[in-house]
Parts: C-alpha cells; sequence; structure tokens
C-alpha cells in the first residue's frame, strides 16, 4: 500500500495512492485520524484504510499538493556516514555505534517541490537516503524485533549545506535550512518492501548517475539503527530514521558538484519509489 499527504482544496489530508488516482482516506477517518500520523499509531493501520477505501472519495493526481508523508514527525533521527565508501570519501574515522544527528520537521519539502539553495551559502550538496518510518511507540528493542515496529520506507534526499556543517564538529546547523529535506513521495508499507537492506539507491543530477549503491552496503543496518536508537530514546508512530548516504556526494568531488539553481534531482529507490526536486536559489 502507498500512503500519502497531501492538500486537496486547500485542506490537509491523506490517503491510498493507486495509479494516477488517490483515495482521500482522511475524508472518511479524519474524525479519528486526522493525519498519517495518527492512523500509524493505531493497531493493524493497513486493515484501517483498507475498510475505508470504498467509502473514500477519489480525487486525480493532478489536483492535489502532495505534502511530505509524514509532515510532522515527532522527530526526525539522521544516520551520518552510514555506507563505508561515503565514510572514506569524507575522511572520517570508523565508529562502533551510529553517528547521529537531528533534522527538524520545519526543514523538510515535498516531491515535486523545489529544494532551496540558502542566501548564505552556495554549498546544497545532495543525500540519497531510504528513510524508515517508525509505525509503533517502542523503547529497548531488540535487533531481532526492531523491522517489526516499521510501517513503511520512502526516499529522503537529506540536503546538506555543507560549510555551515562544518562549522563545528556538530552536523545539525548544515542539515536544518528551510526546504533542504526533500522527503516522498508516499509511504511504502514494509510488507512491499521486504527486506530493506536489499535495494538498490540511486541519486541522478540533471539526468546523471551521481550517487548508486546498494542498502546491504549500510555500516549499521535498518535494524541495528533502530536497535540503538531505542536504547537511550524512545520512538513513536511516524518518527522518522532516515539512513545514511552512499558514496558521491557532491563536497568530495574535484571540483565539488553544488545543488544550484534550476538543477533537477531525483532519488530513487527499489520498490519505493523516485522522490523528484527542482532546485531554486533563495530570492
Amino acid at each position: 500500500m502507498k500512503l500519502l499527504s497531501f492538500e486537496h482544496e486547500g485542506r490537509p489530508t491523506w490517503g491510498v495512492r493507486s495509479g494516477d488516482a488517490i483515495a482521500n482516506v482522511g475524508a472518511v477517518l479524519g474524525s479519528r485520524f486526522a493525519t498519517l500520523k495518527d492512523l500509524l499509531g493505531t493497531t493493524e493501520f493497513i486493515k484501517v484504510a483498507q475498510a475505508a477505501l470504498l467509502e473514500a472519495p477519489v480525487v486525480a493526481l493532478p489536483d492535489i499538493r502532495l505534502l511530505p508523508p509524514i509532515p510532522n514527525p515527532d522527530k526526525i533521527i539522521c544516520v551520518g556516514l552510514n555506507y563505508e565508501d561515503h565514510r572514506v570519501e569524507t575522511q572520517h574515522l570508523p565508529t562502533i555505534h551510529p553517528t547521529l544527528f537531528s533534522r527538524f520537521a520545519a526543514s523538510q519539502c515535498a516531491h515535486g517541490d523545489a529544494m532551496i539553495v540558502p542566501k548564505t551559502s552556495d554549498q546544497l550538496d545532495f543525500e540519497a537516503e531510504l528513510v524508515a518510518v517508525i509505525g509503533q511507540d517502542c523503547f529497548e528493542v531488540p535487533e531481532e524485533d526492531a523491522l517489526s515496529k516499521v510501517a513503511g520506507y520512502s526516499c529522503y534526499n537529506d540536503g546538506s549545506v555543507r560549510d555551515w556543517q562544518t562549522h563545528t564538529t556538530q552536523f545539525l546547523p548544515g542539515k536544518n535550512f528551510p526546504a533542504t529535506g526533500a522527503f516522498g513521495p508516499y509511504l511504502v508499507t514494509a510488507d512491499e518492501i521486504g527486506d530493506p537492506q536489499n535495494l538498490a539507491i540511486t541519486c541522478r543530477l540533471n539526468g546523471t548517475t551521481v550517487q548508486s549503491a546498494r542498502t546491504d552496503q549500510m555500516v549499521h543496518s535498518v535494524a541495528r539503527q533502530i536497535a540503538y536508537i531505542t536504547q537511550f530514546t524512545s520512538l513513536t508512530a511516524g518518527d522518522l530514521i532516515v539512513t545514511g548516504t552512499p558514496g558521491g556526494v557532491g563536497f568530495t568531488r574535484t571540483p565539488p558538484l553544488y545543488l544550484k539553481d534550476g538543477d533537477l534531482v531525483e532519488v530513487e529507490i527499489e520498490k519505493v519509489g523516485l522522490l523528484r526536486n527542482p532546485v531554486k536559489a533563495s530570492r
């Protein structure tokens, strides 16, 4: 099942995609589940959504404005340096535990929205990533049970403003400029994905492949990430784990390759989807 959040006739809602048709399930279940995040927090959320499909009004894809699948996550936890080729190209030392930082929900943008090069920098970089969306409140999860806590997966472009990211040893400033975290176009439920460590992941810039890898190249698997994170904090339904990017990012190239006004950047993940965003300079 492909779940998505969107605006229709100026109102935020959520639904299920089938081809170019969108079932506006939020119009039926909105009194109980106002947002997709609310739905994920209920038991057997797929069955709940399926049961409402017959009553849900259908809207055409051109008549909606997509939102990030989860516009309002409580937490966005990102994993850095999680592919060995990316660690090597950035000249970081290996670590035993995952390298973590936070992104704020306000920094996100949807499929089709512009990623914005900020006024204070010309160093906006691309980072293709698989994002795992948590479907159950959880704490201290054993690694062998961790994937059962995932509602589904989506594509993420964890855009990084490199000069701000390297002001200090902390990544946070360069990861939170407005409209730099592209997310979407929809959430594909975990039952359709199977093993998240067996997916091809690609980033293209203006049609040219700039990143290409498989998710089995992660240093720390999705299950390991969830197990580690839940040792120090609880996760709640709708939280995002942005699982790391492969090698090939722009700032390690000679000359550096940064996103600029007029570019088109795409993240494609096998079974998950295609996230496409134009790039615009802040005016």
